[in-house]
């Protein structure tokens, strides 16, 4: 694979040269935030909509003296450029810096790396298997670096027959590690958690399809059982329809019509800006 480039605090650097010092607080404490978005034949696809969130996310977690929004985009337009990558992934990583304590705040350090990426329309129709835990994240409107529960988590994916988790808090369903959660009630309502999830940027785009009256409430775990339809978004699994959860099927088992025509619109937004 050829070596690409990567940045760490406005520097270029041959990815497999780039490095940060054991000190740093995301090594030591877990502490740091990222945000993740594609780009499409050289352009990042809802980039304002990720940088929002991005210095939202540093702002709640107190990271201060980090670049501004336009040195920021000239740095990732500069990275895809030199990696010549138009169909990729890319990942702004904010630590909590070179901490001379290990628990101190410092000066967050700036990683901004690269990969391809090219989204596979057929795995909409594959869908996903989820299974139900009681666990609320923390910070949950900060897209933190915190993956810790859903990696101990995997072994009980597995022995569930599903390939990831929903958490609900008592009964009040939540979110998917990597995904926001969508049901279609019995009633055709499209509905999403309101409260304690992060706030995603495809999740944000269908709510504001307004022909489709989506809507952000509570949603109750019990509401599952009587669900015509429910599926997941995220940047890189885009409108993934849910077909089991707990061993149920959701409807008849496949996606159905509102994931199928949501997943029309957002892709339609998604490639042709």
């Amino acid at each position: 694979m050829t070596d690409n480039y990567s940045i760490i605090n406005g520097e270029f650097y041959k990815t497999s040269e780039a490095n940060v010092l054991i000190t740093d607080l995301a090594v030591q404490r877990g502490y740091g935030i990222f945000d993740f978005f594609v780009t499409v034949k050289g352009e990042p696809v809802f980039l304002e909509d990720h940088l929002d969130r991005f210095y939202n996310s540093a702002a709640i977690m107190r990271l201060t003296l980090i670049p501004s929004r336009e040195t920021l985009k000239k740095l990732i337009y500069g990275l895809i450029e030199k990696n010549n990558m138009p169909d990729s992934g890319i990942r702004i990583t904010l630590t909590g810096g070179f901490s001379s304590d290990g628990y101190s705040l410092a000066k967050p350090n700036v990683l901004i790396t690269q990969n391809g990426f090219v989204y596979n329309k057929e795995s909409f129709y594959k869908g996903i298997n989820l299974v139900t835990h009681n666990f609320q994240r923390q910070l949950p409107q900060v897209k933190t670096i915190d993956y810790l529960q859903a990696i101990y988590l995997q072994p009980f994916i597995k022995e569930n027959n599903a390939d990831d988790v929903l958490y609900h808090n008592e009964g009040e369903l939540r979110e998917c590690p990597r995904a926001n959660f969508f049901l279609v009630t019995k009633d055709n309502e499209i509905v999403t958690a309101e409260n304690n999830v992060l706030w995603g940027v495809n999740r944000k785009k269908i709510l504001s399809f307004t022909e489709f009256g989506a809507k952000a409430t509570t949603v109750r775990l019990e509401d599952i059982d009587t669900a015509k339809e429910a599926f997941i978004t995220s940047t890189t699994k885009f409108v993934l329809p849910v077909l089991n959860i707990n061993g149920k099927k959701i409807g008849n088992g496949l996606p159905g019509e509102v994931s199928t025509k949501l997943f029309d619109n957002l892709y339609n937004l998604r490639m042709n800006g």
